[in-house]
């Protein structure tokens, strides 16, 4: 059986491959002058590229492709835009992306309950995001919206959400924290008047936390 090869152009060794494919790059050659490279690595050096590094994800480990220049950019290098965003997510110290009830919420708790002190979307109880906390009753809240129960980005962004979900629930377990989960998921387009049964739920548990300590005051 006859064998096919082509030169490549950039390190001029030869490389086999299959008829139909020795057929169509010749003639695309002769028409168009497209070259001929035996692997990706050659096509990228013939451009002045350097070729690709395998490092492993800085978030969960897997070996992956990352070209010099990223790693010249960041000396954080992740496997998916996935690992990126939980590792960030999670790390960060300034800025959050926020729903406008988290917002507003933020505006009218403190306004309700003047005497409490209230913490939004701060790390520092479990080292990890908690969407609302109070140090001195020990009660913190979580508003879950659909992306913790439906897989809108795939069923492994969801399983991520969820299992990050888990890890706090079982983390204000240890530091003896009350944690309260709000499913959000039905409230889509945000007004006032559409938030406020959140709002009520999470003052009727803050009453009945702050009834079981009667030295504390309410301040409403």
């Amino acid at each position: 059986m006859k064998e096919y090869s082509l030169i490549c152009d950039f390190c001029q060794q030869s490389f086999p491959v299959n008829k139909i494919q020795w057929r169509n790059r010749r003639t695309k050659r002769k028409i168009h002058g497209i070259k001929h490279y035996c692997s990706n690595d050659c096509k990228l050096k013939s451009r002045g590229c350097e070729s690709p590094k395998i490092i492993p994800c800085f978030l969960c480990g897997k070996k992956t492709k990352t070209s010099n220049k990223d790693i010249r950019v960041s000396k954080n290098n992740f496997c998916s835009h996935s690992c990126r965003t939980i590792y960030y997510n999670t790390h960060k110290t300034t800025g959050t992306r926020r729903s406008k009830l988290e917002k507003w919420l933020e505006s009218e708790l403190p306004l309700l309950f003047s005497s409490l002190e209230f913490h939004f979307n701060r790390k520092d109880a479990i080292n990890s995001e908690l969407d609302i906390f109070i140090p001195s009753l020990s009660l913190a809240f979580e508003l879950n919206g659909i992306f913790h129960y439906e897989p809108i980005y795939g069923k492994n962004k969801l399983s991520q959400i969820q299992n990050n979900d888990n890890r706090k629930f079982q983390a204000c377990l240890e530091k003896g924290i009350e944690l309260c989960i709000i499913d959000t998921s039905k409230l889509g387009y945000f007004k006032p008047a559409n938030a406020k049964p959140y709002l009520d739920i999470i003052i009727k548990i803050i009453r009945q936390k702050l009834a079981s300590l009667p030295e504390l005051e309410s301040g409403t």
